[in-house]
Parts: C-alpha cells; structure tokens; sequence
C-alpha cells in the first residue's frame, strides 16, 4: 500500500538531488558571470519562457491534467487516450507559440527590460529567442510528469529535472567557452537540459505501460473539463507571474545586477520550499483528487489538516534558518570569482526580506491544490489577484528606498495576503481536528527554540572557518529539531502521515 509520508520522501529525495545540482548551477553561475550585464540579461530572456512555462505547461496544464486524468483512470485505455489526445495537440501549439516568440521578440523584450541600455537590450532579445524553444520541450515534459504522478509514480517525475540542471552546467561549464558572447552557452545548456528532462521519464512510461496514440480529433470528451479547469488556473498563474514581472522590470531600473540579486535570493529562498513544500503538494494532489471523486470527505479533511501542519512545520525551521545564517551561506556558496562580498551583502538583504513569506508560500501550495481537487478553481484566484494588487502597490512604495530589497519584501508581504483568502476560503466547510491547534502551537514553540540553539551555536563557532560557522549551527538545529519531534505530540502527526494510504 502506497502511501503518502513515502511518496513525499521519495520526492523529496529527488527534488532534493535536483536543487541540489541546481545550487551547483546557480553556484557555476555566480563564480563565471556573478552579477554583471549579461546575467540580467539572461534572466529577462529566461523569463519569457519561464512564464509560458509556468502558464501553459508545469503549472496550470499540470494542475488540470492530473485532476481530469485521475478521474477517468479506471478505464486505463481511456485515459491514455486522453492523454495522447492532449499530448498530439501540444505538438501542434506549442511550435507555433515559439515561432511567435522569436518573431515579435523585438516587440515584447524592451517592455520587460526598460531600464536597459540599448546594447543590453540587443543581447537580452538575441537570448530570449535561443531560449524560446524551452516551453516545448518543458511542456511535454509536464505531461509526462503527470501522467506518472497520476499512477502515484513521483520519483521519476520528480528526478527528472535533474538532468535539466545537468545540461544547465554543460553549458555554463563547457559551452559558455566557446560562444560569443560567453552568456550565449547558458542558453544552449537550457535547451539541452530541457531536452534531457523530457526524454529521462519515457523509460518509467514504458514501464509503467503508457502508449502514445497520436490524434487530433475528435478531441477526448475530458480535454473540455481540462479546460475548463485551466481557465482559472491560468488567471491564477498569469496574474502570479505579474509579480514577477514587475519585479523585474523595476530592478532592471537598479543598474547591473539589479535582476541578479533577486535571483540569487529567490534561489535560496524556493530552495526549501521546492524540497519540501513542492513534494508535499505533488504528492497530496492526486490524493485530494482521489478523494473528492469518491466522495470521501473526511478523508479529504485529514490530507488537508495534515498537509497544512506538516508544510508549516517543515518550514518554520528553515525560515529561521536562512534569517539566521543567510549572509553566511551566501558567501559559502557564491562568494568565488566575480561574486565578491559587495554582492553578498547585497543577496543577503534581499533574502532577509523573501524568507518572511516562506511558511506562506509553502501553505500556498497546499491549499491551491485542495482547491483545484474540488474543482474551486476561482479561490486561488481571488488569491492571487489580492497578492497582485499588494505587491505591485509595494514594489512602487517600497522600491526607491530599499531597492531591490523593497522588492523581495513586496512579494513577502503578498505571499502573506494570499494565503489568508486562501485559508478564508478553502477551509469553508471543512472541519479541523480537536489536535490542529494544540499541534500548531508545539510546532511555534519547536520553531522558538530552534533559533536560540542556532543563534547560539553560530555565535559560539563565529570565530572558526566559513564551512563550520555555516554547518555546526545546521546540524546542531535538526538534529534537536528531530528530538523535540520526537518527543513530543507532533510525532503523531508524522505517524499519521505514514500511516495514510491512498
């Protein structure tokens, strides 16, 4: 019997493996190009893919793929009709959005990257049209992901985007030597890694027995419910990914490395929340899908309860964690080659600000899942059009005096607002446990008590080399992190967790 502590494990694991060579990458990154001119211009160009990424492929097509194909999963051959009925149509799309990309690219790029210098603005839009045919590869590559989530199959999904991070450093490593200019190599490595992502899952396809029958038409009667549930899901991204372009656009005013710092600080920042946040929601998805179809709704309570606590109490710790050792870890990590200390003293400033919203963007998650289960798709909506509102209305407020800085804590402060529509909401109708709330408050106090032991234990090894002053308050932290879970009432939880079954 599968079950759900497991499979987040799994997941884990492998999300794990990725960020893991994903902080090599950004690591290659810092030491080749640190935060010069084409970096940002490099992440402008990323971002116009990335957004069709998270728009069109691993986010509002993986959200509704997965509800839509779990629920008719009981006639195995019809699902996968579906599935290459979805699949051959994205043959067809995604090619032509590429085309249009590369084409009107001299239209769209200047209004991303305003504050750019003209010959800024040239390599910016010589990127982003290398970088374009990413959303094609990627998108299948969802696909593939959720189909094999759907079969509650998440290691190989999960450890796929390894390989993306494997060809990302080919071409930072290899390529970047040998184009001109060296920027251009990352670019090429994107397409590489994006390539390999999709191609490392057929084998757990053909395993698990899918069959691609390609057709066009008639469509599958599920591709209308897909769609259905993407139009909000895709409201919900599109109005997410403004954020993310205002925040770029802004710091491009900022002078070089602007764009670069908020990358360098959103990398630590979603490296917790992809490791444990991300594989908890993936691995509950299909869960609250499961459930909701089958009518079980205390079954469906207990996922969300226990998803909500275990999401908080995952990442409380790791919030303080980075307030605490932030500056630390960044010169550990990125202080080599044209990264000095003046870009570490700024990455830390905009990391400081971007941990606030951790534990709420991990809740986010979860309850943007559950709610798609249900086929509420308009509550992450409403969500994430508040957190729009707040964080444009703050970047504008807060970025003349704090910069960048003003930036990250923008997108803390609208992580906050969304979550608390979202809880408004999404709990309407659902009944918590009598332990929710005392649960809860061991999990503050665990959190209390692990950032005196680290602050403590850094101000004692202050002194010592850089690897022991980032490392010894680390591990002292988890591992009387683990005890105190151990010992108290929260162990429960992790027993009810484990002891869930699909």
């Amino acid at each position: 019997m599968r079950r759900l502590a497991r499979d987040m494990l799994w997941m884990a694991a492998a999300t794990g493996a990725s960020r893991l060579l994903g902080l090599f990458r950004d690591i290659a990154i810092a030491a080749r190009f640190g935060m010069g001119a084409s970096y940002d211009a490099f992440l402008i160009a990323f971002f116009v893919p990335h957004f069709l990424r998270q728009l069109l492929a691993e986010g509002a097509l993986s959200m509704a793929f997965v509800p839509s194909y779990t629920g008719i999963l009981a006639n195995r051959e019809d699902a996968d009709r579906f599935a290459s009925n979805v699949l051959s149509w994205l043959l067809v799309v995604f090619p032509v959005l590429v085309l249009l990309g590369v084409v009107f690219a001299p239209s769209f790029v200047p209004f991303l990257a305003s504050g750019f210098d003209p010959q800024k603005l040239q390599l910016t839009i010589r990127l982003t049209r290398w970088v374009l045919p990413f959303i094609g590869v990627i998108g299948l590559a969802a696909v593939f992901m959720g189909i094999l989530n759907a079969h509650l199959r998440f290691f190989a999904a999960s450890f796929a985007p390894v390989w993306y991070n494997v060809g990302m450093l080919v071409g930072i490593l290899v390529l970047a030597r040998f184009t001109e200019p060296p920027i251009l190599g990352v670019a090429f490595g994107v397409l590489l890694g994006g390539t390999a992502q999709l191609l490392s899952q057929l084998p757990s396809l053909r395993r698990m027995g899918f069959r691609f029958r390609p057709h066009l038409l008639p469509m599958h009667r599920e591709v209308g419910h897909m769609l259905r549930l993407m139009a909000p899901a895709l409201g919900t991204l599109a109005v997410t990914q403004v954020n993310l372009m205002v925040d770029n656009k802004l710091a491009s005013h900022l002078g070089d490395g602007g764009v670069a710092a908020l990358q360098y600080g959103m990398r630590l920042f979603q490296l917790p929340l992809g490791i444990l946040a991300v594989s908890l929601a993936t691995a509950l998805l299909p869960r609250f899908s499961r459930a909701w179809s089958q009518g079980d709704a205390r079954g469906f309570e207990r996922y969300l309860e226990d998803g909500l606590l275990t999401s908080i109490m995952l990442l409380l710790p790791a919030m303080v964690g980075l307030l605490l050792l932030g500056t630390d870890v960044i010169r550990l990590l990125f202080e080599h080659g044209s990264f000095g200390p003046q870009e570490t003293a700024r990455t830390a400033r905009v990391l400081s600000y971007y941990v606030i919203g951790l534990a709420p963007y991990g809740l986010i998650y979860v309850l943007s899942r559950a709610a798609y289960a249900q086929g509420r798709t308009m509550i992450p909506l409403i969500g994430s059009l508040l957190a729009v509102g707040v964080n444009v209305g703050l970047d504008l407020l807060l970025v003349r005096s704090m910069q960048e800085s003003g930036l990250a804590l923008a997108t803390a402060i609208a992580g906050l607002a969304n979550v608390v529509v979202l809880l408004c909401f999404a709990l309407q109708g659902h009944r918590l446990s009598r332990d929710a709330l005392p649960r809860l408050g061991w999990i503050l106090l665990g959190s209390g008590c692990l950032a005196g032991v680290v602050a403590v234990t850094h101000w004692t090894v202050r002194s010592a080399a850089l690897p022991i002053v980032v490392f010894a308050p680390t591990l002292v932290g988890i591992g009387l992190y683990a005890i105190y879970l151990r010992v108290t009432p929260l162990w429960k939880l992790l027993v009810d967790l484990r002891a869930q079954s699909t």
